[in-house]
């Protein structure tokens, strides 16, 4: 793996040089430790959060292919994609998500330990399932038997029925609106409020689109895969557009294997 932006006099090297400079020239896989360096969160003021998104996207702009992200994602991709997860007190995502990419509850990573104990973190991030119909299986894993209780997040007008079954099966219901579905903004103001401030959301494209439509993603974190797919697979974000395109600054850039591993923050 390469680093490609920033620049520095050592962007052909990975990081964790000496503090002498002498970088190694040689590209290499990087372990979790660096990968989790170059992802770490930023210094949050108390109580403030931080919604990250975590996507993947072809080079013709494909965000799935046969109604999956798994065919156009990769081994380091997989690998970025764990280490994200484990510095994250919440994974946030789409119930069709869910449904499609068959979830199960997220792990404890041994790897990961330390750093989590040091951040004040659970052995593993919870799964908030944001929904407005609560159409799930609350028979599987995912709820039956997280490691840390699953969310389901949805508004005040949900399917009481559906809200008795989700509690029944040990999820946490959280209310996040007033109508049927959640409020994009109240959604990271709620699970805030419960300590939950580091957030990740892994989508789908229409969840995304919600957050970036009301302007509460504060960071984008995308692969660009190097193949191309054609067809009609949706973007990484969808739903109504906004009235002015928002503006990104790239934080970072990593390059394996054909794969671009981008971070773009709010400016």
């Amino acid at each position: 793996m390469r680093r490609l932006f920033p620049v520095t006099d050592q962007t052909s090297a990975a990081p964790g040089g000496p503090a002498d400079g002498a970088w190694p020239s040689a590209d290499r896989e990087w372990s979790l430790d660096e990968l989790a360096d170059a992802y770490a969160y930023p210094e949050l003021a108390a109580g403030v959060p931080w919604l990250r998104a975590n996507m993947v996207s072809t080079l013709d702009g494909a965000a799935q292919h046969d109604g999956r992200s798994q065919p156009i994602s990769g081994e380091t991709d997989m690998r970025i994609f764990g280490t994200l997860r484990a510095l994250a007190d919440v994974v946030v995502v789409g119930a069709e998500t869910v449904r499609q990419e068959g979830y199960r509850p997220a792990r404890a990573r041994e790897a990961f330990a330390a750093r989590r104990a040091a951040a004040g973190q659970g052995p593993a991030p919870a799964i908030a399932v944001v929904t407005a119909s609560l159409d799930l299986d609350f028979s599987l894993p995912l709820f039956t038997s997280p490691l840390v209780p699953t969310l389901v997040v949805t508004g005040a007008g949900a399917p009481s029925d559906r809200v008795a079954a989700a509690a029944a099966s040990g999820a946490e219901v959280v209310v996040a609106g007033e109508g049927a579905g959640a409020d994009p903004e109240r959604v990271v103001r709620e699970l805030a409020a419960r300590g939950l401030r580091r957030q990740l959301t892994e989508g789908g494209p229409r969840l995304l689109g919600q957050f970036v439509a009301a302007d509460v993603l504060d960071e984008l974190c995308l692969t660009i895969s190097p193949t191309l797919t054609a067809g009609g697979a949706q973007r990484i974000s969808g739903g109504p557009s906004v009235a002015v395109p928002h503006r990104l600054a790239p934080a970072c850039v990593l390059e394996e294997a054909g794969f671009l591993f981008t971070s773009y923050r709010r400016i």
